[in-house]
């Protein structure tokens, strides 16, 4: 038998008494600072001394207990203001929820949304001035918005709401009003990327002369003939590269700020990531005579960078600079540094007709689902292929006379038999004003061809 008193509700620190089927509320407020002993509230009743009628009614309470409590201690949490609330709770605490490269990509958002809601109290956030932040994130600059891409809105509004969440779940809030407000669709959104074609005038732009120029080409090149993820790219050094078993070893991405304030962490995006990529006698080749060159610079060792000039990682910016600068000289569209990552599935599976499987595994997937959510549309183009390798495959040959037993009208048999079409059928069958019914009301008519 159960010796259970209390169940827990959805909100947090309420509960129902099992016994009475009354609600009540129990939660800590902090640490008495003359005792040092933690202060314990707890209780079934209202401001008014009435039974509490329903979990929220308790949480109502509890909520006012802890404003309370806090305005006295000096922190008057019920006043708080939305960025008070972002720089003091939330912004901290995403910072530790998230891994430290997320964190360095998601700040500045971050603050763009901290300072929309700057000024206003966190409890004051009204649904109308949600839905404007809405209307505002979809809206082009043009017509005084964000400008920004649905995909992009998507992640700010997103974001915004789960700020929200966080600051009902410590119970600065009885709810979420962001809820309330239709969220913003992720829209499909396709990275541009550059084709076999496209790739093979970038790259004849450069010129290996040139030191710098060198690493240009050797960075474009590892990146659009394995796929590894910009940081990840970033973060190689020559201990990573099996020349003899021709692999590239997967296991670091780089977290950097800038130039000098960067960490080679080991791990990488998700613990699938952690991959072995088999390399192709030309890459190889490339990289054993970018690190015979890197050599007579001081640099080339086991722990160096693949991917430097002077022992230092590259910037992503820089990154996309090289892409943008060689992709006006080749007269090709400008792509973002991931867009390599999606050049190198395209070219797997255009060139090669790769499996979904195999692709997978190369990218660093942790399923061959998460290939087909990013890539299926690469694959559009595949079934014209097969289509025409199934051209002729099937031989066709048909029986030289029936071998069906015929057993309807025979005047309709003898005219199957001969070939002979039927005969057109009467006017008034065709004419849409004439009525089949009347038709047959006025004089039986037999349904025969003439």
């Amino acid at each position: 038998m159960s010796n259970k008193t209390q169940q827990t509700t959805k909100y947090t620190g309420v509960f129902k008494d099992l016994k009475t089927g009354k609600f009540f509320y129990q939660t800590e407020l902090g640490i008495d600072r003359i005792s040092g002993k933690r202060i314990r509230k707890k209780g079934r009743t209202t401001q008014n001394g009435n039974p509490f009628s329903s979990a929220y009614e308790a949480h109502k309470e509890l909520i006012r207990i802890k404003s309370e409590y806090h305005q006295a201690q000096g922190y008057a949490n019920y006043n708080m203001t939305y960025q008070q609330f972002m720089d003091s709770v939330y912004i901290p605490y995403y910072k530790t929820d998230v891994e430290e490269s997320t964190f360095l990509v998601r700040e500045k958002t971050l603050e763009k949304i901290r300072d929309r809601f700057a000024t206003s109290p966190l409890r004051s956030i009204t649904v109308e001035s949600v839905q404007n932040f809405r209307t505002w994130l979809l809206t082009s600059q043009e017509d005084g918005g964000a400008g920004y891409a649905q995909s992009y809105a998507s992640l700010v509004f997103g974001m915004f709401r789960k700020s929200l969440d966080k600051a009902v779940e410590l119970q600065y809030l009885e709810q979420n009003i962001s809820k309330r407000v239709k969220a913003i669709p992720k829209g499909k959104s396709i990275v541009p990327y550059w084709t076999k074609d496209e790739f093979e005038k970038v790259v004849n732009q450069i010129y290996l002369g040139d030191f710098y120029e060198h690493l240009n080409f050797v960075m474009l090149w590892v990146y659009y003939m394995t796929g590894v993820r910009v940081n990840e790219g970033a973060a190689l050094c020559w201990e990573d590269i099996d020349f003899s078993k021709k692999r590239m070893r997967v296991h670091h991405m780089l977290v950097l700020k800038n130039k000098n304030d960067w960490k080679r962490n080991a791990y990488t995006k998700t613990e699938d990531g952690k991959r072995t990529i088999a390399l192709d006698d030309d890459t190889i080749s490339i990289l054993r005579k970018w690190q015979t060159r890197q050599e007579t610079m001081g640099l080339g060792n086991k722990n160096d960078f693949v991917f430097t000039y002077d022992g230092l990682p590259m910037v992503k910016s820089t990154i996309a600079r090289i892409i943008a600068r060689y992709a006006k000289f080749a007269g090709v569209k400008k792509i973002q540094a991931k867009g390599l990552r999606h050049s190198h599935a395209s070219y797997l599976i255009n060139e090669f007709n790769v499996s979904v499987l195999v692709l997978s595994q190369r990218m660093g997937h942790s399923s061959p689902e998460i290939t087909l959510k990013h890539y299926s549309h690469m694959w559009s183009g595949a079934d014209v292929a097969i289509a025409e390798e199934m051209s002729g495959n099937i031989k066709i040959e048909t029986a030289e006379k029936s071998k069906v037993q015929f057993t309807g009208n025979q005047a309709v048999t003898q005219k199957v038999k001969s070939g002979t079409p039927p005969k057109s059928p009467p006017k008034w069958y065709a004419d849409p004003k004439k009525s089949v019914v009347s038709s047959f009301q006025a004089k039986p008519v037999a349904l025969e061809w003439e």
